[in-house]
């Protein structure tokens, strides 16, 4: 069996958020199975969009 994989801009589209927060995700070890390949992120393709912590407008989590 072949491991599947996404790259950082594939991620950002399947979840509808931007490259430059999955990389963020990413660095922060909050999606599990990633790793880096290079300067790209390798990213399993069945990974699931990590929940957003950052508070928001109003203050709010």
């Amino acid at each position: 069996m072949t491991n599947q994989f996404m790259t950082a801009s594939q991620a950002a589209k399947k979840w509808n958020i931007s490259q430059r927060r999955v990389q963020i995700l990413c660095m922060e070890n909050r999606i599990p199975g990633v790793f880096k390949l290079g300067e790209n992120w390798a990213i399993p393709i069945n990974a699931e969009k990590p929940i957003d912590g950052r508070k928001n407008a109003k203050g709010e989590k």
